[in-house]
């Protein structure tokens, strides 16, 4: 098993005991609130946190059939988490603040080339990932 692998291995696990972790948060936001409900972000961060586990899963299983070199494949790999992590991050955070408004209505830096440049990384790592794996098994 490879480095890249055991990454993804890694992300995957560090995502979904931050799912379990966010969702024990969510549960008790739910149980002190009149309505029953958690703050919005603090709902974002448990699904997206379930979501990225999985989504590291099929990086990995994509990084078995992938013959690119090594390196090519940590960056691009590790690019697509560190943006998993980043988004992580601001969701917990607006969700600490108790934020249930949009975190995109006020027009700055973070959420015009933050987004940019998490698009790019996020679209880009995983699309060399995905190409490694179509060059050596499909093609």
């Amino acid at each position: 098993m490879n480095a890249a692998i055991k990454l993804s291995l890694l992300a995957s696990g560090t995502f979904l005991l931050t799912g379990l972790c966010t969702g024990v948060w969510k549960y008790q936001q739910m149980m002190s609130d009149p309505e029953g409900r958690s703050p919005v972000y603090v709902d974002i961060a448990h699904r997206a946190a379930l979501l990225y586990s999985f989504a590291a899963l099929v990086i990995a299983k994509l990084l078995e059939f992938n013959t690119q070199p090594l390196t090519l494949q940590l960056i691009s790999s590790g690019a697509v988490y560190f943006f998993f992590v980043t988004a992580l991050i601001a969701y917990i955070y607006h969700g600490i603040r108790k934020q249930t408004d949009n975190q995109f209505r006020e027009h700055n830096v973070i959420t015009t080339w933050g987004m940019y440049l998490l698009i790019l990384g996020e679209l880009g790592g995983f699309s060399v990932v995905f190409w490694g794996f179509i060059s050596n098994v499909i093609l």
